[in-house]
């Protein structure tokens, strides 16, 4: 048994010796993690089964960081490749909006006709995530794609919704999340790319960071509440990585070879 003292006596500072030891081992953060609630919890059937007076070591909160990972941003020829297996207006007009516009899924269910501004080549995104509203521009393919989609709409439907059930018992009812999440998934098995919707919105803010859009911008459009998040969806953001990396050489080394002799 790795605890070499009695349950009762085991304390916070214990507890970091034993995540200090399980590291040792190469554990990942999210096994660590499993370590800890279990100790947690046999503490606290200790304190509230067996009625013993103990404190559990193991604080409400206390785990490890478990590491985000980003999902992959399609390439540009995947993008066409993609687009190209989309037949349907309806569908084409949604995916669109995700890879130009960076919305949500939930926000493109949601989309109602009077948020939409073909005029103006934007859209009024209204109660985004953490019931944040905001304005996105429309790019000439995705004001293409969505005006096309509209001309074909079924226009004498109840419902305000923008993007609505084309076929069986549900036809002309507002598209729900989890059909457009089945629509993406037939296109990508039916070209055999690793593509999702939330894919589709980080392919947004890389293009857009790779082409020298300002994180602040990126920002603003995504729609995040901490320009960190912003930071997190862009990291992966190469090309400008080099760029910048390539500009600040020229430089520097235009500067050492300024530089007085001796």
């Amino acid at each position: 048994m790795w605890l070499a003292l009695p349950l009762e006596e085991a304390d916070r500072h214990t507890i970091s010796a034993y995540i200090d030891y399980l590291l040792d081992r190469r554990l990942a953060a999210k096994t660590i993690n499993c370590h800890l609630s279990a100790v947690r919890c046999f503490y606290n059937y200790l304190r509230d089964e067996e009625g013993l007076t103990i404190i559990n070591p193991v604080g409400r909160g206390r785990s490890l960081r478990l590491a985000q990972p980003l999902p992959r941003h399609l390439r540009d020829h995947e993008v066409v490749v993609f687009f190209n297996a989309i037949r349907s207006k309806r569908d084409r007009a949604m995916f669109m909006l995700m890879l130009r516009c960076g919305l949500r899924v939930a926000e493109v269910a949601g989309i109602t006709m009077d948020a939409v501004d073909l005029k103006h080549s934007r859209l009024y995104v209204n109660n985004g995530k953490g019931g944040k509203d905001r304005v996105v521009y429309l790019s000439n393919d995705a004001l293409y794609a969505l005006t096309e989609y509209l001309q074909v709409r079924r226009p004498l439907v109840k419902t305000e919704r923008v993007f609505l059930v084309e076929k069986g018992r549900c036809r002309g009812k507002p598209v729900s999340v989890r059909g457009i999440q089945k629509r993406i998934e037939h296109y990508a098995q039916a070209c055999d790319l690793n593509v999702s919707c939330h894919q589709l919105r980080h392919t947004m803010a890389t293009q857009l960071l790779n082409a020298d859009a300002d994180l602040v911008t990126i920002q603003e459009l995504l729609g995040h509440m901490r320009i960190k998040t912003t930071q997190r969806y862009c990291r992966v953001s190469n090309p400008k990585v080099q760029r910048d990396y390539q500009k600040a050489m020229e430089v520097i080394m235009e500067r050492t070879a300024r530089a007085p002799m001796g």
